[in-house]
């Protein structure tokens, strides 16, 4: 069960590490017009978030300095007529293309229906299409999905073990083999890892893992979590379907997991006692395959169907259920400030906070230069509106970079390309698309992409670098003539 935000701002006293105070948070000088639920980093540099209407859609375009919190808003198309979901599955598909399938709620929380539309929004032509529900699929909800590295998008079924897989060229969905899954899909999140697999902690049948391989269509154990994960679910039947025949028994909740660029997973938990409690935590190893108990949340909280994204120094910033962020450096927890509402990472390593008052976070720290995009092949002279293709490694991240506990998924691993007039330092970000993985953790793999340059770009010397989860590349020379 997903549940509706309080963006209230706790004035709560917290003491907080020297580390903490270094920390920032700014707020957007043109606040969002209609709130957010929560946002997608579009590759064109731009941010669309979902408003609270939750049929409207905004984005946010930095200035000319590439500043967000300087940026502006314009409103996107609506989605189709009788749409208004809250709680679905989305993703930023390899195309540019957001999609979005599902929704816990319709009537923007009105009626828990799981219902079963969808629709894909093409930022080209500003429009929403109409998505058709895979064969058989009457419910859909808020379900768990993820783009696999060959840019197909997979979904699971709430309440079955199902799984089908959208080929985003082609619109049409097929069945997968969802051969030994322990328990049905329900309140999962899905994690990509580097090897291109599907780690999820079990829900109902807690406190076991489970990884699924594209490749052999089947699940196996990941061994369990040391620690439970999820909460007690204190519901019963939830009534839906015609006429509200049909029962829900939600197994629980459970909180985001992020894979850091050490190549372990943080798995946060819900809170462990009926009703209140403490979140565990529990790290997974991708190298070994083994887990650890992690440290458990400070203050009594828990970040069950909550927010969490990777930052640019390979740490995670997860948000409490109370509405406070923490800080995991690997080991331990620090108490950061107050952001209650979406998180996800901006193009200039900064999160965008969404909530009662927009806000970006910035950090301390930064990347090491190991985790940066390489570029290898590009075009040294470019022309205002022409598409053109760029090599290199690392071009999707150590990372998908963002997740929840469930539904909203917002993954940042795919490459944005942006460039800088050498005379004005004026920012220009032109569009990608057509990336050639959307795999994390790519290695010495050459990875592709095309960009189209924007017309309204400035001419004359230029650097060009790459970004993937708001870590750039080295810059490279160019001329836009």
């Amino acid at each position: 069960m997903s549940k509706k935000f309080i963006f209230a701002v706790s004035m709560v006293l917290l003491v907080v590490s020297s580390a903490t105070l270094a920390q920032t948070l700014t707020a957007l000088k043109n606040q969002p017009p209609d709130g957010i639920i929560y946002t997608f980093q579009l590759t064109d540099g731009t941010v669309m978030a979902q408003g609270n209407n939750c049929s409207d859609f905004w984005r946010l375009t930095p200035d000319i300095t590439g500043s967000y919190v300087n940026g502006t808003w314009t409103q996107l198309a609506t989605l189709p007529s009788g749409y208004a979901p809250y709680a679905s599955a989305s993703a930023v598909l390899a195309d540019g293309r957001l999609l979005l399938e599902g929704g816990e709620y319709s009537g923007c929380g009105a009626e828990f229906t799981l219902t079963n539309q969808g629709a894909i929004y093409d930022p080209t032509t500003n429009t929403w299409t109409t998505v058709t529900p895979p064969k058989d699929w009457n419910y859909i909800g808020d379900s768990p999905s993820t783009v696999l590295p060959n840019g197909d998008y997979v979904i699971g079924n709430k309440l079955t073990k199902q799984m089908r897989e959208l080929n985003p060229k082609t619109m049409k969905w097929t069945s997968l083999p969802s051969k030994d899954k322990k328990d049905f899909d329900a309140e999962e999140g899905w994690t990509l890892l580097p090897n291109g697999s599907i780690l999820t902690a079990d829900v109902k049948a807690a406190p076991n893992s489970e990884i699924y391989t594209p490749s052999a269509k089947e699940w196996v154990t990941a061994g369990s979590t040391i620690v439970d994960l999820r909460s007690p679910s204190p519901y019963g039947c939830i009534s839906y379907g015609p006429g509200g025949t049909l029962c829900y028994y939600p197994p629980g909740e459970i909180g985001p997991a992020i894979l850091r660029p050490d190549g372990t997973v943080f798995a946060t938990g819900s809170y462990t006692k009926s009703g209140n409690g403490p979140g565990n935590t529990a790290i997974y190893d991708s190298l070994t395959g083994t887990w650890t108990a992690g440290p458990v949340f400070p203050n009594g909280d828990n970040a069950g169907d909550s927010f969490a994204v990777l930052l640019t120094n390979g740490d995670v910033l997860v948000e409490g259920d109370s509405g406070t962020s923490y800080l995991f450096n690997g080991t331990t927890f620090t108490v950061g400030p107050s952001t209650p509402g979406s998180l996800m990472i901006l193009p200039n390593g900064q999160v965008l906070v969404g909530g009662g008052r927009t806000e970006v976070y910035t950090s301390t720290g930064t990347y090491q230069t190991s985790w940066q995009p390489a570029i290898s092949s590009y075009s040294s002279t470019v022309t205002p509106g022409s598409t053109y293709s760029i090599s290199g490694t690392q071009f999707n991240g150590l990372s998908q970079a963002g997740a929840f506990g469930d539904e909203f998924q917002f993954a940042t691993n795919y490459p944005l390309v942006q460039i800088t007039n050498s005379s004005t330092k004026h920012v220009f970000y032109a569009r990608t698309h057509n990336h050639s993985s959307m795999g994390v953790a790519t290695g010495s793999e050459t990875i592709t992409t095309d960009f189209d340059v924007p017309s309204s770009i400035e001419t004359g010397a230029s650097t060009l670098v790459v970004i993937a989860n708001g870590i750039p590349s080295a810059p490279v020379s160019i001329t836009v003539q």
